[in-house]
């Protein structure tokens, strides 16, 4: 079990329930991106939105739209009375293999915490207000994305499909494989313009069989596999294996390039933790 979890938090400040109706659009949309970015589209979670009754007498149309904003069929519960701190929440749940819902992205209309708090702001007629608190995380918990990505890897594995993570996520983006050692300077050569892009790469030079450096980085999910010999030499293209579609493509290098950074773009980047030359990794057997 997790000791601890972080989660993103977005807070907003607003005067009353129409501006915070206006502001809890622009958030779901934001949240749908961000979960989209991250590798998870809408038809891998499910929404839930929870209201009061009063609310929702005289607030259908907002809740209508949210729901349209969505466009998948939407869990709605209704409360006669408030019990929380909120009159409106929802929350996208992702669905796991076992049937069990974890929530992700959620936003919350807060009337009372502000009051609790004695949090205030002067309004434009000079008065001390208490404003309405939406309380946004556009992404969830960290550490629930990473398990719903892995799950959602899982059921792609179950259907028959490759399980992958994110190319932007993937420890190892790009693996090279020589054909044989006298290939091995022109592999160096590539992964160091490859590792220059901002691209993780590594190099599989140990004294095994290429279909074994092929099995293994399958097993590993690269997504992106060049195995580089005498005809890749003579033609100046790669030929890279492509997780995602299964499909091999023989593209200059400056295509996969620019392939990989398409994936990366906007997203957090870390340079490759473990040796760049598998040879020098640890070996369990």
């Amino acid at each position: 079990r997790l000791r601890a979890f972080t989660m993103p938090d977005v807070h907003a400040f607003v005067k009353d329930v129409e501006q915070a109706k206006r502001e809890m659009k622009k958030r779901l949309k934001l949240s749908l991106e961000v979960l989209e970015g991250i590798g998870l589209t809408r038809d891998d979670v499910e929404m839930a939105i929870r209201f009061t009754k009063e609310f929702y007498e005289e607030n259908k149309d907002f809740i209508y739209d949210m729901v349209r904003t969505f466009g998948k069929p939407v869990l709605a519960e209704m409360w006669e009375e408030r019990f929380f701190y909120f009159i409106l929440k929802w929350e996208f749940n992702f669905i796991d293999s076992q049937k069990k819902a974890a929530a992700l992205s959620t936003d919350q209309i807060d009337i009372e915490n502000a009051k609790q708090y004695g949090i205030t702001y002067v309004d434009e007629d000079g008065a001390r207000k208490h404003p309405i608190i939406l309380h946004c995380s556009p992404s969830g918990a960290i550490e629930r994305v990473i398990y719903a990505l892995l799950e959602k890897a899982y059921m792609t594995m179950e259907k028959g499909g490759k399980p992958m993570l994110p190319v932007w996520l993937s420890p190892t983006q790009v693996r090279l494989i020589p054909v044989a050692e006298r290939h091995l300077e022109d592999c160096l050569n590539l992964m160091s313009r490859i590792e220059g892009e901002k691209i993780r790469v590594d190099l599989d030079d140990r004294e095994e069989t290429v279909d074994k450096k092929i099995k293994d980085a399958e097993t590993e999910w690269i997504p992106y596999v060049v195995v580089y010999g005498d005809r890749e030499k003579e033609r100046g293209e790669l030929a890279v294996r492509i997780r995602e579609s299964g499909r091999i493509e023989y593209m200059k290098l400056e295509k996969l390039i620019e392939e990989v950074k398409k994936h990366n773009e906007g997203k957090p980047f870390k340079p490759l933790s473990l040796p760049k030359l598998l040879s020098r990794r640890p070996s369990f057997k």
